[in-house]
């Protein structure tokens, strides 16, 4: 998933929406790095990931790209996937978008100083610009696909021409992401509670042998 469905997933609080984007920036290993509530949701948007590449509805989204143009269809179904995210904004969220995104900004701001490097390079960028409110028309997933294509060292050009497929299937990735992301705001539901409930099992373990 791309930058707004993962700050859609953690919407509970501003630092979930932090760790939601540490996910794409943050090392392998966070533990003690970040507080606990960050470094669960950093973990949680690689769990996000995982279960999206491996969904049913979203691997046969990228059979529909043609040829070695494929190979890129994953991450240009991320950013087509915010897009579609956008478009049934009211079926998913009671809060209108344009103030989740404010919510999320403003904890850019605070937690400008603990973001990794590069992360702070672009976080005015994503501010300023309004990166995430930019996915109501295909032009800003085009965009988007465009800025993504140009960070590779090579085959940029497969991945822009991958935004061929997207209009040429629009209608069955739109159908499939209706099958996809309830799945997606369950199996993400269930993982937090899940996680959180480790983590107070294993503080109550600690607890019980320092007594």
């Amino acid at each position: 998933m791309n930058y707004l469905a993962h700050i859609f997933l953690a919407r509970q609080s501003g630092a979930a929406m932090i760790g939601a984007m540490l996910g794409d920036f943050a090392k392998a290993d966070v533990r003690g790095v970040y507080t606990p509530e960050i470094e669960r949701e950093i973990m949680l948007h690689r769990y996000i990931d995982s279960y999206t590449d491996s969904h049913p509805a979203v691997k046969a989204a990228v059979q529909l790209f043609e040829g070695p143009r494929r190979r890129y269809g994953g991450i240009v179904l991320d950013v087509f996937y915010d897009h579609l995210l956008t478009q049934r904004w009211d079926r998913y969220s009671d809060m209108p978008r344009h103030e989740l995104i404010a919510r999320f900004h403003d904890a850019l701001r605070a937690h400008m100083d603990m973001l990794p490097e590069k992360l702070q390079a672009i976080a005015p960028r994503i501010i300023e610009q309004q990166w995430l409110a930019g996915y109501e028309e295909l032009a800003g997933v085009e965009m988007a696909v465009t800025r993504i294509s140009t960070r590779l060292s090579r085959n940029g050009h497969l991945m822009r021409e991958g935004l061929q497929d997207l209009r040429l299937h629009y209608a069955a990735i739109a159908d499939g992401f209706e099958a996809f992301f309830p799945d997606l705001v369950r199996f993400t539901d269930e993982r937090r509670a899940s996680l959180i409930q480790a983590a107070s099992e294993d503080s109550t373990s600690r607890k019980l042998a320092t007594s």
